[in-house]
């Protein structure tokens, strides 16, 4: 039976003009912004130039030009006598080497790329990488021979340099990191990589884009660089507490990140930070967005819009405040290259007592770099910059565009809310818990298109059927499922799927699903699209269990009950689980043992709180699931699932553990 991928095409109604995710850097192609030449001062005409041995100050400035470098005529004077050593208005040809190598360096840090990460088109680090045979490995190398073939993925180096620099800010305090005596170089092609490889600032950052997902205490810092083992562990923490909030951890392993493959940590760290760009921009934070809604349209419906959406909304609203008579603004790309719209939008939510007032003025500057150099200038005014370049707005870089909008957004949203459009206290504003649990563990597994909210998103039967092939390959027919939807026939097409996907789950999954029909879904029914995911949730967890124990019997809730009390009795362990109602699971004992008991020595029984209170109850909980996840297990509950004994989620816990000391016994 033909898998999903092989029938899918996208469907055109969906927004498609951005990842959400970063997948594109995660396939084997190029992604090209200019090209580099080679050692082009080595040129015919380069070499003519030079045959009466030295070149005027007058004539530096057209020959950069000829070979690519751009420099403002005002600049050149400092840059000049820099490099003319004798002080007699000229350079050697060695002298304009070093300039050109320098400004080449500086201007475009792909020149500077070692063997390892190869130069290549411009702006872009493009590397090999090989993986092994072994289906049991999931190590992958960074091939260092230039004339290696093969599949081959690539870095944008302005994406690499404004994630060093963004990091270097956003982190610059964090008293391990160390990062404001000792930043990450965002000239260095490897420093970024280097710098991920212990695990550490990858959980520091998973901390500051979604507080408190990792319990420190669980974090092995003062690592040396000769001590893999406790890096691995750090990175596995990482890897794990990424896929709990949401990120697409498919074939990401410790292996790759201690490698530095940096396509693999550029793609999560991408996520990360997209998750702690896009936090705040909610109704709960900002009641204001409200403002933004369309003719008919309910609350609801903005919890149904990706943060792109939301801010591609926000961006046209605050243009129609000002004078702007251009077009809508409908990507990051595109449509914001000749910085005019960026322009009228800074005017417009800058605070009116900036001082010096923003203007217009970069508008009258038709050279499109310099009217972006000017815009940005505007923006620093509102200390708003956020590292992006006048290149990176130029060339439509769409994850920058979109980053530096984000950063516009969390400083100044300016959606100040009429007395009279206050919302109503039980207006439902953002997602539940449960809600949010369910949609990162659906967005964990890579699946397409990214889920923002979890009733729309489902609603045309696609998610849920890719999930069922998860669970059971080859469960869906998929020439039988629609993919696109015609405008006349899409209510009947989707309805068509969610028929399917409630047959599936009937046979063979054998879920539980009185009175679920496919209409339920389509229209979003809440109470049974969760019931549905929940079953599906399990269903997943346990089909590890089963296909790790390589039986046909499908795992029950008793199994999991029996392997935890022998692993504890095992290690000698005074507490016993009798179900996953068990109140006295509230506190995190029973948990932390049986981690104990899968990797003898994991728990520093010291840091645990027995006062039974309810911040000692969560001081527990989290700690007790970073612990899970840095020995391996893929936990998706909340130290709040845990503290209030959800049943439901604390079975995934303990199969979760379950599925760890299998793969344990197995490797």
């Amino acid at each position: 039976m033909a898998s999903f991928n092989a029938y899918r095409n996208q469907n055109p109604n969906r927004l498609n003009s951005i990842s959400d995710d970063g997948s594109n850097d995660l396939k084997n192609n190029i992604r090209e912004s200019r090209w580099i030449q080679p050692e082009q001062w080595q040129l015919p005409e380069v070499q003519q130039t030079f045959q009466q041995g030295v070149i005027d100050f007058s004539e530096v400035h057209g020959m950069l030009q000829q070979l690519g470098i751009k420099v403002q005529k005002f600049e050149l004077p400092k840059i000049l006598e820099e490099h003319d050593k004798n002080k007699d208005g000229k350079l050697t040809k060695e002298e304009f080497e070093d300039l050109y190598l320098k400004l080449r360096a500086e201007k475009d840090p792909g020149s500077t790329w070692n063997k390892t990460v190869k130069p290549t088109a411009g702006g872009v680090d493009r590397f090999i990488t090989k993986t092994t045979d072994n289906t049991d490995s999931n190590a992958s190398t960074v091939e260092q021979k230039q004339e290696a073939q093969g599949p081959y993925h690539s870095v944008l180096v302005e994406e690499r340099v404004w994630t060093a620099n963004w990091l270097n800010q956003f982190l610059a305090d964090d008293a391990h990191l160390n990062l404001r005596t000792n930043p990450i170089d965002s000239q260095d092609p490897q420093g970024l990589y280097k710098r991920c490889q212990d695990g550490i600032l990858l959980c520091k950052l998973i901390n500051i884009a979604v507080p408190k997902t990792i319990d420190e205490r669980a974090i092995n810092l003062n690592l040396s660089k000769q001590d893999i083992f406790r890096q691995s562990e750090n990175l596995e923490l990482a890897i794990n507490s990424a896929r709990g909030i949401g990120c697409k951890v498919v074939n990401i392993h410790p292996e790759n990140i201690s490698k530095a493959v940096p396509h693999i940590i550029m793609g999560l760290l991408w996520q990360i930070i997209r998750i702690q760009l896009t936090s705040e921009i909610n109704l709960k934070h900002v009641p204001g967005l409200i403002l933004l809604l369309r003719d008919g349209e309910t609350v609801e419906d903005l919890l149904k819009l990706s943060p792109e959406e939301l801010l591609l909304r926000w961006f046209n609203y605050q243009l129609q405040r000002s004078q702007y008579k251009g077009k809508a603004v409908s990507n990051f790309s595109g449509d914001i290259k000749s910085s005019e719209a960026y322009t009228y939008l800074l005017n417009v939510i800058a605070p009116a007592n900036t001082k010096p007032a923003l203007t217009l003025n970069p508008l009258n500057e038709n050279d499109l770099r310099q009217r972006a150099e000017l815009m940005l200038k505007e923006s620093d005014k509102i200390k708003a910059r956020a590292h992006i370049t006048p290149d990176d707005v130029v060339k439509g870089n769409p994850r920058l565009n979109f980053a530096f909008v984000a950063n516009l957004f969390n400083t100044y949203p300016s959606l100040d809310l009429p007395t009279e459009k206050v919302l109503q206290p039980d207006l439902v504003i953002e997602e539940t818990r449960e809600e949010k649990t369910y949609r990162n563990f659906i967005n964990s597994l890579g699946l397409e298109p990214h889920v923002n909210y979890l009733y729309s998103d489902l609603c045309d039967g696609l998610i849920i059927l890719q999930l069922y092939d998860i669970i059971r390959p080859n469960t869906v027919d998929w020439s039988k499922i629609y993919k696109t939807f015609s405008p006349i026939k899409e209510r009947f097409q989707k309805l068509n799927n969610c028929n399917f996907a409630v047959d599936y789950a009937k046979e063979p999954l054998h879920f539980k699903i009185t009175g679920i029909g496919g209409s339920n879904i389509l229209e979003g029914n809440k109470t049974l699209t969760l019931g549905l995911v929940w079953q599906i949730m399990r269903a997943y967890t346990l089909s590890i269990l089963q296909k790790l124990a390589k039986s046909n019997t499908p795992i029950a809730d008793k199994d999991i009950i029996n392997w935890a009390n022998d692993k504890l009795k095992n290690a000698n362990k005074k507490t016993f689980l009798n179900s996953f109602q068990d109140q006295s699971l509230s506190d995190s004992m029973l948990i932390c043992d049986l981690i104990d008991a899968i990797k003898p020595g994991s728990i520093q029984y010291h840091l645990l709180k027995t006062s039974g209170t309810a911040d000692a109850k969560m001081d527990n909980a989290l700690y007790a699931i970073s612990m899970a996840r840095k020995i391996g297990a893929r936990v998706y509950a909340l130290p709040e699932d845990i503290v209030e004994t959800k049943q439901k989620m604390l079975l995934t816990v303990f199969a979760c553990l379950m599925a760890s000391d299998m793969l344990g016994m197995k490797n």
